[in-house]
């Protein structure tokens, strides 16, 4: 009974060691190179809202500069309108300015490091994007349909990515 039992935990032991040795699957490969991917466009969509914000502001103070400081300006603060005078606005279009501006400069850092993750992905998984080497790309999309059982990441065929 013993034997039988250390037998079947070695099965199933080894049959679940094998598994994770081949690496993940193209398709895995695939989706979190897509999700990566995504998360980089969310971030320079993000950046590119945060600069419009800038331009605004930057308008609005260059404006605001030459008008009367104690004339009297409306201003939206979390969905309220709010009454005030230019010279309390301003300050704070300014550092509000300041604030968007480190934003964008972490967003922008953190976007490097996102574009340096995806091409050391793209490197250990032999990732090829469609239109990427048009000659070659067309002998690689047929290679892994006829290996993709057998792991054909590892045997230097590639994934194609739409």
């Amino acid at each position: 009974m013993a034997a039988n039992s250390s037998s079947t935990g070695s099965k199933t032991s080894s049959s679940g060691g094998g598994g994770k040795q081949s690496g993940p699957s193209a398709e895995q490969v695939v989706a979190t190179f897509q999700r990566m991917r995504q998360e980089q466009r969310n971030m320079a969509s993000k950046a590119a809202e945060l600069e419009m914000d800038i331009n605004e502001h930057s308008l609005v103070i260059d404006t605001l500069k030459e008008v009367d400081p104690s004339r009297k300006c409306f201003r939206l603060v979390g969905g309220v309108l709010v009454e005030r005078t230019v010279k309390e606005v301003l300050p704070a279009l300014e550092n509000n300015k300041e604030q968007i501006s480190k934003v964008i400069e972490t967003i922008n850092t953190q976007m490097q490091a996102k574009g340096r993750e995806l091409t050391e992905y793209r490197e250990r998984y032999n990732i090829r994007l469609v239109g990427e080497g048009e000659g070659d790309t067309q002998g690689q999309s047929a290679a892994p349909s006829g290996n993709s059982e057998g792991g054909g990441s590892k045997s230097g065929a590639g994934v194609l990515v739409s």
